[in-house]
């Protein structure tokens, strides 16, 4: 018989509680969520292939922009996406107020390429706050720090959108100040918003796979100090984080891990610059098949029990899960993305406590599973059976264990002189998590 021993010794010393020392109280929220869901929407919906197209095909500004006379999500119903994203056991939205094509989903008046000069001509964001403050859910703005139309961006520097058909740069003060003026409108117009996440630092910034990646490395001043001063001063609760792939910066409220779970360095080259900063909340993004933005031919969706793994295992490194969905050009979320959600929301509704409320627990995820913890309740997810036997070591004497979805009493000894406990696993175990929940003395 095998047996595998994890403890608290060597490498394994890790305690993800200590990640959690939010600086503000009224962030804890973010930290209580554990799972939202992200939007990626905008009118490269309509070519159905993905929110990169207008860089990946690539096409002219001119040729792109026709979108705006095409773009008609008439079936859009922010009260279902909210219905959809609650059913989920999810408890915030993050949606892309305007992603690198530089497409604006509300009614801004810095730009006329906006949601309200298409055949749709209604503010999506507005429809998507009013909902989203009415049913409770907190809202976040994805925002593009790089843009692929405008000739103020500094695209002469940047590594994407050199093919957008611009000849003529612009001053770089104006794009600052036209970014300040656009989060000015999103954070005084739309109510309270819980978040600003900012993507596309790494456009100035040398590849990922280069070697060490520093922000000092930048083409580019960001004045990301006047941005985010604005943002706390508009907003004082209102969170930010910037999916630099890099060490947060000064002013940033939570630590955003692209495709990869915090620490596992995973993400095909986003995450190799990137470590856990422990004063700092954590969150994850994954796609619910590969693409961020609508994809016809995409049809590799995780299954329920895939999600439900990646839930776990981010709430075992004390981080939040943020899926997303890429509605199609009608506005609709497709229906195998909705019916995975509901299966995922079903399985919160009953096992709920031990991810929401829950800190990283006493090691991080293993092959065969994670841990999550209450106070001194810890719970013990059995995400694949390795052994017949788990062997741990808990930092305190345990005072019950029981399974919660295993029809079998819990059989567990500990060895007094080691202060190893061995689990026994042989038994028939969940086809998706079996979870133990230990009370500790």
């Amino acid at each position: 018989m095998r047996k595998i021993l994890f403890t608290l010794l060597g490498l394994f010393i890790i305690s993800f509680a200590v990640n959690a020392q939010t600086l503000n109280p009224q962030h804890r929220w973010f930290e209580e969520a554990r799972f939202g869901l992200f939007v990626h929407f905008g009118p490269y919906s309509v070519l159905g292939e993905g929110e990169w197209i207008m860089n990946s095909k690539p096409y002219t500004v001119g040729d792109y922009h026709k979108l705006q006379h095409i773009f008609n999500p008439q079936f859009f119903d922010a009260a279902e996406w909210v219905r959809i994203a609650k059913a989920a056991g999810m408890k915030y939205i993050t949606f892309t107020s305007r992603h690198h094509d530089g497409f604006s989903n509300w009614d801004t008046k810095q730009s006329n390429w906006n949601i309200m000069n298409t055949p749709y001509g209604k503010d999506i964001i507005r429809q998507l706050a009013d909902e989203c403050h009415k049913e409770g859910i907190k809202l976040v703005f994805y925002y593009s720090l790089l843009d692929w139309s405008r000739n103020d961006y500094s695209f002469t520097t940047g590594r994407t959108g050199q093919k957008a058909g611009r000849v003529v740069q612009e001053a770089w003060s104006s794009y600052i100040n036209f970014m300040k003026a656009q989060l000015t409108e999103l954070l005084t117009n739309y109510g309270e918003i819980a978040g600003i996440w900012f993507d596309g630092e790494w456009d100035q910034l040398p590849p990922e796979d280069s070697g060490k990646v520093t922000h000092e490395m930048s083409k580019v001043d960001w004045h990301f100090g006047e941005i985010y001063d604005l943002i706390h001063r508009l907003q004082p609760n209102c969170m930010i984080s910037n999916n630099h792939h890099l060490p947060p910066l000064p002013g940033e409220d939570y630590q955003a891990f692209e495709k990869d779970l915090p620490g596992e360095n995973s993400g095909g080259g986003f995450s190799s610059n990137q470590t856990i900063t422990n004063h700092l909340p954590l969150e994850t993004c994954e796609t619910i098949n590969n693409s961020w933005g609508y994809h016809l031919r995409d049809n590799r969706y995780k299954s329920t029990r895939e999600i439900i793994h990646l839930l776990v295992r981010a709430a075992g490194y004390n981080a939040n899960l943020l899926l997303n969905v890429g509605p199609k050009p009608t506005g609709k979320i497709e229906e195998i993305c909705v019916e995975r959600l509901q299966e995922v929301g079903k399985w919160l509704s009953v096992y709920g406590q031990t991810i929401y409320q829950t800190t990283g627990g006493f090691i991080k995820p293993q092959s065969w599973g994670a841990v999550t913890q209450k106070g001194k309740t810890v719970y013990i997810h059995i995400l694949r059976k390795e052994s017949d036997l788990l062997t741990l070591r808990f930092p305190q004497k345990i005072h019950t264990m029981k399974w919660l979805n295993v029809d079998d009493k819990a059989v567990w000894k500990t060895n007094n002189k080691t202060g190893e406990t061995e689990i026994t696993l042989n038994i028939p175990l969940d086809s998706i998590d079996s979870i133990l929940e230990v009370i500790l003395k």
